[in-house]
């Protein structure tokens, strides 16, 4: 699993980075924080996919990517109903 929290000044670049990595299986924790719970190739494929955007960031922009362990991940709160499983058909 992957955090990504990100500071883009561009609007046009936010809105193609956010697209990007929702398109990518992530989900929207906060307003600049995503986490993307998949398998390796697909994680690794995002953070390529950001590399490429980050030729684009101005001095001011920034992306932390976070890799966490599902054991090592404390949450609070519940704005996220999302930890029940699902089946899909």
């Amino acid at each position: 699993m992957i955090i990504i929290s990100y500071d883009l000044a561009d609007d046009l670049l936010r809105s193609r980075f956010q697209r990007m990595l929702t398109k990518n299986g992530a989900i929207r924790l906060q307003y600049s924080v995503y986490e993307v719970v998949n398998t390796r190739r697909v994680l690794d494929n995002i953070k390529i996919k950001i590399n490429a955007y980050a030729k684009h960031f101005s001095p001011a922009d920034s992306v932390i990517l976070f890799e966490v362990d599902n054991k090592n991940l404390i949450k609070y709160g519940h704005a996220i109903h999302r930890d029940t499983d699902i089946v899909f058909f």
